[in-house]
């Protein structure tokens, strides 16, 4: 079988390409964008990761990690000895940020949203003619069709409410 074309031939200089951007370019690649806001603004970039998280009372290895005494001085005992948490308030930082509650509030699309409205407009509760309908494009069946308008009446009741009355209120004038 016959070697690959670029395996023997000679490798040749490139002399369009600036290597020192080059190597600034790669540099700025590998140092990864720290998302945690309390680490990143009290991040050194002239020490390494250990010594970095050392200083903010963090654990770099989590199989040498101890309890952080709470004293006016926060020790933290590492593989090298005793070490002084220069920078306790990222700890704090990051405690308070912990204890705050997470409040995630399921939503849908707006093809979702539009679809059930499109549905409920104009069949009411009739899920059979849903089914056929031509907005119906994944083919749902009738009680697929139900299980959707169920999803979207538990996640936004009152949007279901208005649209309800507004078909009361046209079918009351007609």
């Amino acid at each position: 079988m016959p070697k690959a074309k670029g395996k023997t031939r000679r490798k040749k200089f490139d002399y369009r390409v600036d290597r020192k951007k080059l190597k600034k370019k790669m540099a700025r690649k590998e140092t990864p964008r720290i998302q945690c806001a309390q680490i990143r603004n009290a991040w050194n970039d002239r020490k390494s990761v250990a010594q970095n998280l050392a200083e903010m009372g963090l654990a770099s290895d989590p199989n040498c990690a101890l309890p952080i005494k709470k004293i006016q001085k926060m020790e933290v005992t590492s593989a090298g000895g005793k070490q002084v948490v220069i920078k306790p308030y990222v700890i704090k930082e990051l405690e308070t940020e912990a204890s705050l509650p997470k409040i995630t509030k399921p939503t849908l699309s707006r093809e979702f949203i539009g679809y059930v409205r499109h549905m409920i407009e104009n069949h009411k509760d009739n899920y059979k003619a849903m089914a056929r309908d031509d907005i119906n494009y994944y083919q749902d069946t009738p009680d697929q069709i139900k299980k959707k308008i169920n999803s979207f009446k538990r996640l936004y009741p009152s949007e279901y409410a208005d649209l309800v009355e507004t078909l009361q209120g046209k079918m009351d004038v007609s």
